[in-house]
């Protein structure tokens, strides 16, 4: 019989590997629909507008399953990491990470820019309720992972990892510049989906370091 321990290990390594797919799931469906959606200009256009549109529904689900695997991937590292102050916060700050990708998704931009086809050459005047929920969702997103890195900097640097804490503070510390510091709006759209590629990459990492550590 499978004893309980074995069972939880088990459970544990299926939520910690919800990180890999969250990590892959997200930038495979959206960069495959930027080169490929007719009219779409990643120069011009944020991925997120890739929610609009005929096919906007893979990117609906490129939001909503990338979050439901994010937050079960939390649930792995509240399991995995604690005790200690960065293994109780990152949990939480990757279920929050989940939970504003699915708010990504339900809520999606104003057409805008000539996309999807058909929609104004220039920028709505005023934003849509729905619209505004999108960006607030997307900036919690990009927050709360630039956050855990870093908090897992500390943590991997206090146990001696130093190539893991470089790669976590980098990580975190990449994405903040990219989407946070003033830069000019017309390089936001590339910024953001580089952005993306590295917290994206992060948790595929994190994922299987965790899965290894709790063999």
């Amino acid at each position: 019989m499978t004893s309980v321990a074995e069972t939880s290990l088990r459970r544990t390594h299926l939520l910690l590997g919800c990180g890999t797919v969250a990590g892959l799931l997200f930038p495979v469906l959206s960069f495959g629909q930027a080169f490929t959606r007719s009219g779409f200009d990643l120069r011009r256009h944020a991925i997120s507008s890739l929610t609009l549109g005929d096919l906007g529904w893979l990117q609906v689900i490129a939001f909503v399953g990338t979050g439901v695997l994010a937050v079960a991937f939390g649930l792995g590292l509240w399991q995995a990491l604690r005790p200690g102050r960065a293994g109780t916060v990152v949990p939480v700050l990757v279920g929050v990470y989940g939970v504003a990708m699915v708010g990504g998704g339900i809520f999606v931009p104003d057409p805008a820019l000539g996309w999807p086809p058909g929609a104004p050459a220039g920028l709505p005047e005023q934003a849509s309720t729905g619209s505004v929920l999108h960006t607030v969702c997307g900036a919690a997103a990009f927050l709360s992972l630039i956050a855990a890195g870093l908090l897992l900097a500390r943590r991997f640097a206090a146990q001696g990892d130093r190539n893991w804490a470089l790669y976590s503070a980098t990580s975190g510390a990449v994405a903040f510049v990219l989407t946070a510091l003033p830069w000019s709006e017309g390089s936001a759209s590339i910024r953001f989906a580089v952005g993306a590629v590295f917290i994206s990459g992060w948790l595929v990492a994190l994922s299987w370091r965790t899965r290894d550590e709790v063999s």
